[in-house]
């Protein structure tokens, strides 16, 4: 329930945060010759939820995505299984293509289709522990890489 709430109010902060005061009046002279800002977004996570994250991250998820979320070395190439090892979380490999519900779901019930060897954490971590989880590994991403993840977010959202 928590992470749905999370999830509205980070849909809520993305559309205010994305508005534009003076979209109002298009026709204005203003609006013609301004140039499109860059918007920068505030992260959808606090303090508290990072903080309590990192506890979480540490505990349970450092002995394999590494302690700073670097991953393992070896994350682009799949085992004698056929699984790749764990990414990196830290916003150097490919988990800022995952929308936030999509992270939330492979964390909760574990790697899709076999794909790796990630386990289901339902059951060990609550919703709020998950995502305290992201807000941490979120927060070690560079800005320009976390500006392009809430803007695919928002688009697939927008989307639906």
């Amino acid at each position: 329930m928590k992470f749905q709430l999370i999830i509205t109010g980070l849909l809520s902060l993305l559309l205010v945060a994305c508005s534009d005061k003076q979209s109002a009046n298009p026709a204005t002279p203003a609006n013609k010759a301004a140039q499109p800002a860059a918007v920068i977004v505030k992260p959808w996570y606090g303090f508290e939820q990072v903080s309590a994250g990192a506890r979480v991250f540490q505990e349970n998820c450092a002995s394999c995505h590494g302690k700073r979320a670097e991953g393992a070395d070896n994350w682009r190439k799949a085992g004698p299984d056929g699984k790749y090892p764990a990414p990196p979380l830290n916003g150097s490999g490919h988990a800022w293509h995952h929308l936030l519900n999509i992270l939330f779901h492979t964390i909760k019930n574990g790697s899709p289709g076999g794909q790796g060897d990630m386990p289901a954490w339902a059951g060990k971590l609550t919703d709020d522990e998950i995502v305290a989880g992201i807000a941490w590994f979120q927060s070690k991403w560079p800005r320009e890489i976390y500006q392009n993840w809430v803007q695919r977010d928002a688009a697939a959202r927008a989307n639906r």
